[in-house]
């Protein structure tokens, strides 16, 4: 996440019931390629990248930036949870000045429908919350993909817009419950 401020990164790790949010270690490598590599996956995020290309392109560290937790369940990369900074440019805001967090998730097709992307966004964005108490989180997801759409619902966000972006239809909304948490379920 860009201008994390005073938050300090990486957190310890994250557990909860089933899973751990954790920075990314060489270990994750070959899930992250995975997860990139796929059809299923990318089929709302402009499509999936080459396999032989990944290879080469894909650093021994994956995905190790402020913001972006690995999502580990039974000791094995399942997918990722990152808030980042909505970029500027983009439509899609809640205030003027721009820059509001952003929850992103990707998790692998096996992982799909256990309500594993359920539980690690909830433990990203409680961490958030109390790292940047009061701060909206904002989501935006294409209109397609229903199954995202239903758990940024079930996440506790409510739309505030739709626009096109990307040659697709987006849903853009926010999560604003007690002080910055988006409300429990």
């Amino acid at each position: 996440m860009t201008g994390l401020g005073a938050v300090a990164w990486p957190p310890a790790p994250i557990r909860t019931e089933r899973l751990v949010l954790r920075e990314s270690e060489a270990r994750d490598r070959t899930a992250f390629i995975e997860m990139f590599a796929s059809p299923e996956v990318h089929t709302y995020l402009g499509g999936a990248r080459p396999r032989d290309e990944l290879e080469h392109a894909v650093p021994e560290v994956p995905g190790r930036r402020p913001g972006l937790f690995v999502v580990e369940l039974g000791g094995a990369m399942i997918g990722m949870v990152a808030l980042d900074r909505r970029d500027a440019e983009r439509p899609g805001h809640i205030r003027p000045e721009a820059g509001e967090a952003e929850l992103g998730y990707t998790f692998l097709p096996e992982a799909w429908g256990h309500g594993y992307a359920a539980e690690a966004c909830r433990a990203a964005l409680a961490w958030f919350a109390d790292a940047s108490p009061g701060e909206p989180v904002v989501l935006c997801t294409q209109e397609a993909n229903e199954r995202s759409m239903r758990l940024a619902v079930k996440l506790g966000f409510t739309e505030v817009e739709r626009f096109e972006e990307y040659g697709a239809a987006q849903w853009f909304g926010v999560a604003l419950g007690r002080g910055g948490r988006p409300p429990s379920p």
